[in-house]
């Protein structure tokens, strides 16, 4: 079981795009999240969809920011094992970096940071992490690996739980 939870990460799984096919001439994906041993959570399943829409939001609690996020997008069959159909990792290190001192005074829709794509991360692009409602949104379309092709767009929103204790404390605490 975890420790101490710090807050809590909201994990908006928006959409699929180009998922690979694993059915006849479809397939019919949903994504399994898991951080850690003891989160995993999943979208539903979206019936003969290669572009599907799930714009499900999925909760995590984090209780360590070096803890990455996975995902796995399968295919699921009714007689057989379901297919992978790919997978992407999420290290939010990047993300809690975001938040500094002095952000509440930002406009809503100003840019924070932006993330590049590179061997290390599963950005299929540039990310943006934006400051919304006195919170920092990062904006992400994930390239899946091992798989012919696919990628998930995806966004992260921090919420915290500890009052005073928020995110830059908690950088401080796994620094």
């Amino acid at each position: 079981m975890m420790d101490q939870i710090y807050g809590v990460l909201k994990l908006r799984i928006q959409r699929g795009i180009n998922l690979a096919i694993r059915d006849l001439r479809s397939s019919d994906p949903y994504v399994v999240v898991s951080m850690g041993t003891h989160q995993k959570l999943k979208t539903r399943i979206m019936h003969k969809d290669l572009n599907p829409e799930w714009n499900e939001e999925l909760t995590l609690m984090v209780d360590d920011i070096k803890t990455p996020i996975h995902l796995k997008v399968f295919d699921k069959d009714m007689f057989s094992a379901d297919d992978e159909m790919g997978e992407a990792v999420i290290d939010i290190r990047s993300y809690v970096k975001c938040w500094n001192k002095g952000l509440e005074k930002l406009p809503d829709g100003c840019v924070v940071k932006r993330i590049q794509p590179n061997e290390n991360n599963y950005l299929a692009e540039e990310s943006p992490c934006i400051w919304h409602n006195g919170t920092i949104i990062q904006r992400m379309l994930l390239k899946l690996r091992n798989v012919e092709c696919g990628e998930l767009l995806c966004e992260l929103e921090w919420v915290s739980v500890l009052g005073s204790m928020g995110l830059l404390e908690l950088q401080q605490l796994h620094a």
